[in-house]
Formats: structure tokens, sequence, C-alpha cells
């Protein structure tokens, strides 16, 4: 299902006392931080919310099934949210702010049976550091082609799909932009330049804007943030056209404060709530029609996007399939 149409259409313990919420935050650590202390001022609560990359939160779930010690899992790719969604991880929930959302948010709400929502949109792409480019004397990259060239070998960062969410999206927008067999000849290619396979997603931008390595694959979003805090970074949107998340949030099938698990949702589903994104500095599309658009998210609208298919992809049997091959052909080392 195409973005076109969506527009369009800290670990605790079981059992911690009354008067606390704990969440597993998928969005950068200093939203973590922000929406962790504006909620705590709100309510009261003693809210716990440890950040874990989105493929490590989603071991986590599984894990925990039997004796969940999460109530909430906010932020993250949304195809994850899916999967832990049909394995029937999740608690049903239907949001206050519903009719408030964005059509492709409620949609993501209906693809999941009504057990995960929308909660932002991005785009993916890459960012290369203009100073370390300029250096190299590197010819400037413009397409996912060029990061397969030789010239760029030990120049780029990726994550690694096991755990980031965002490489996960990345592996299935090359398959659906190329084909499966030409996308794993093209990642076998790419494999070659890439220095290390990073845990978190948004770690190749943030490295980038470091100047610790030339380009960084993530979403496009992040390197806004880095460029916002000065960083030379220039940020690309694929000419072959790209693939994108919706962030998602849910409540963890078990949970011991349900009705605390629910006023959070549609806390982070609010105006008010969103808003913690931009006070973050995090450049993503809230889902929340009434909530303020970050100044500097990426126009999501002019970016070319590949028909995304969640339904598919958000599988599990299509996530253990493409993990599978991943590591048969690439072999990450890290």
């Amino acid at each position: 299902m195409g973005l076109g149409v969506f527009i369009t259409l800290a670990t605790v313990l079981p059992g911690r006392a009354a008067g606390s919420l704990n969440i597993l935050c998928g969005v950068d650590e200093v939203w973590c931080a922000v929406m962790e202390k504006t909620y705590e001022a709100k309510t009261g609560l003693d809210v716990n919310m440890p950040r874990m990359s989105t493929g490590e939160i989603l071991d986590r779930v599984r894990a925990e099934s039997d004796a969940p010690a999460f109530d909430v899992w906010w932020g993250g790719t949304g195809v994850t949210h899916l999967q832990a969604a049909y394995e029937g991880l999740l608690e049903p929930s239907r949001p206050k702010q519903e009719a408030d959302l964005l059509p492709w948010a409620r949609n993501f709400f209906s693809l999941s049976g009504g057990k995960s929502v929308g909660l932002y949109a991005g785009a993916l792409g890459f960012a290369y550091n203009s100073d370390l480019l300029s250096t190299a004397r590197l010819p400037a990259p413009n397409c996912w082609k060029d990061l397969a060239k030789p010239v760029y070998r030990g120049h780029i960062l990726s994550g690694n799909p096991h755990s980031s969410g965002t490489a996960f999206t990345t592996l299935v927008t090359l398959v659906q932009l190329l084909g499966e067999d030409e996308a794993f000849a093209y990642m076998r290619e790419l494999d070659g330049n890439i220095m290390e396979y990073t845990k978190a997603g948004a770690e190749p931008v943030k490295a980038a804007g470091r100047g610790e390595i030339t380009i960084g694959i993530s979403f496009m979003h992040d390197a806004v943030t880095q460029k916002q805090a000065g960083a030379p970074l220039v940020i690309v949107a694929p000419c072959e056209g790209t693939g994108y998340e919706i962030g998602a949030v849910s409540i963890i099938k078990g949970s011991r404060n349900l009705e605390e698990a629910r006023r959070f949702l549609d806390f982070a589903l609010s105006p008010e709530g969103q808003a913690t994104g931009a006070a973050a500095g995090q450049n993503q599309v809230p889902s929340n029609a009434r909530a303020m658009l970050p100044p500097a998210a990426p126009d999501i609208s002019m970016i070319k996007m590949v028909d995304y298919d969640f339904a598919t992809f958000g599988s599990p049997e299509q996530r253990s399939r493409l993990l599978s091959r991943f590591d048969s052909e690439i072999n990450p080392t890290n």
C-alpha cells in the first residue's frame, strides 16, 4: 500500500507499584527523554522508558509474552509493530484521537487489526558529509546505484536489519524497487563499501554528522536533525525512488497497567504529545492533522516513493525469510 494511498485515504520487574508506566521507546533517545519528562509532569506517574532499536523491542516483547514487564511500545518502524500484531502480542485499543488522525495513520490502524496506530511518517534516504566528500575527492552520490560503486569502499554505514527497523525498511525498499534477486545482488555489491552495520538505524547519519564516516543510510528526518545541529550534511532522496516508514504506537498484550497504557496512547497521538517530537529536535511528519508540522520536516509529498506493501512485508514470515537470506548472502559481521 503506497504513501499516496495513505495520504489520500532501565528494565523493570513485573508488578511494579501502582502509579507507574513502563514504556519501550523506539524513537531517538532525546525524544524518549523529552516524552518521559513531559508525561511524568503531566500525570505524576513514575515513567520508565528505556530506548531500544525496533528489532530489539520486538525480541523483548516476544520473550516476555507470558509475563510482560512493559505496557506500551512507543515509536519505531510500523512494519515491526505489524509483525507483533500478527503474532498476537499487542492489545486492541481504539484511540480517542482517531477522528483527527491523517488517513495513512487510520489505514495503518485498520491494517493492524486495531492493535497499532500510526504515529509519524518519514522517508528513507542517505546523507553525506560534504567536508569529508571534498577531502576524499569523491563524486556526490545521488542514487542507490551510486552507493555500490567501488569509489565509496569503506565510506558508508548502514544499520543491521536484525536490530534496526530503519535497516529492515532499507532491505524491503530495495526488494520492492529492484525485485528480490536484483536487490540482493545490489546489496552484495553495496556490502563491499559498508564499513560497519550499526545496531541503531539513526547511527549512520549521526556518525556522518560527527565526521566519522562519509555517507550514512538512514531516514531523512534523522539527517535533518543532525544538519540543524550544524553538521555539514547533504541529504539525498535517491533518484530511483525510496521507501518510507510509518512509526507506530501499540499497547502490549498482558499490560499490567492497561488503563494507564490507553491514556498514554491517547496522549501520544494528541497534538500536545506529538509536539514533544519537535521539542526534541525531531522532524518526522506527525499523524494528527491538528499537530504542528516541524518546519524542517522533509516534504514527503515531493519525494518519489515506492508503493510500499505494508501488508506483505509486515508479516513475520516475510521478515524471517528476508533476514535469513540477508544473513546467507550478505553475512553482516556486527
